[in-house]
């Protein structure tokens, strides 16, 4: 009998889906801000503008320095919110950082099932924190 059970849960556990946990949601917002202060010391030390791209359909976040795609899971909905007036392109939103580290600012939400990250880019300073996101 203990052997038709494990050879039952042999077959059947690999196929259950596996949720992304809280602790792994916010291994991605922290991931997402590093790919983000990456691009920013990038555009200071290059001496150039240098843009973020966020595919929230195809849940990308795409490195403008370095070309690295972080992709978050399917069961995480990403967001994002950045300024019209300083896209790179019409395709994708994107976070543009600029020589001096000064940024457009933007949010980049990361959310599953009633919690969630914020990863925020100050326009200002160019500074980028992973906040918890409030869901009301």
């Amino acid at each position: 009998m203990l052997a038709v059970v494990a050879i039952l849960a042999a077959l059947v556990v690999p196929g259950l889906p596996r949720a992304t946990s809280r602790a792994r949601l916010e291994s991605y917002a922290i991931a997402t801000a590093t790919l983000l202060r990456s691009d920013r010391n990038a555009a200071v030390r290059r001496h150039t503008a240098i843009a973020t791209e966020i595919d929230a359909t195809g849940r990308t976040v795409r490195s403008g320095a370095s070309g690295r795609t972080l992709r978050v899971p399917d069961d995480v909905d990403l967001d994002a919110l950045v300024s019209k007036g300083c896209q790179q392109s019409a395709t994708l939103p994107a976070v543009r950082f600029f020589a001096s580290g000064l940024s457009c600012g933007g949010v980049i939400a990361l959310t599953r099932r009633g919690f969630g990250y914020e990863v925020r880019v100050n326009w200002l300073t160019g500074g980028i924190d992973v906040v918890p996101r409030s869901q009301g």
